[in-house]
């Protein structure tokens, strides 16, 4: 059974830092790409950040430039650094992983429970 959990969610003040992190554990061999999604009060679920296996990133465009998304291959976790967070980016944070090899299938759109951030103003 793979599974991804998320951690590194909490409350903190405009301008603020946190750090979420995505781990997938399972009989995993490899995972094409991570993502990280949030959803905001009120609002669709909308793609933050994504990352390919090779490294290969793209971002919404109003995280540019304060959030970098980054992974562990060899531990299948990825994260998500937050800077200067503002009060709109609260939401809850959602890991997902695409492509999922594992020991006879490949495994495509699996997601996390999600981790809330609360940005105060």
């Amino acid at each position: 059974q793979v599974q991804l959990v998320e951690s590194g969610g909490g409350l903190v003040q405009t301008g603020g830092s946190l750090r979420l992190s995505c781990a997938a554990s399972g009989p995993i061999l490899s995972i094409h790409a991570m993502s990280w999604y949030r959803q905001g009060p009120g609002k669709q679920r909308e793609l933050v950040a994504g990352i390919t296996g090779d490294g290969g990133t793209n971002y919404e465009d109003s995280v540019k430039g304060r959030f970098t998304i980054s992974r562990d291959n060899a531990k299948n976790t990825v994260f998500l650094h937050m800077n200067r967070l503002k009060p709109e980016d609260t939401a809850l944070y959602y890991c997902y992983a695409d492509a999922i090899a594992t020991p006879g299938m490949t495994i495509y759109d699996r997601w996390g429970q999600g981790t809330q951030v609360t940005v105060s103003s």
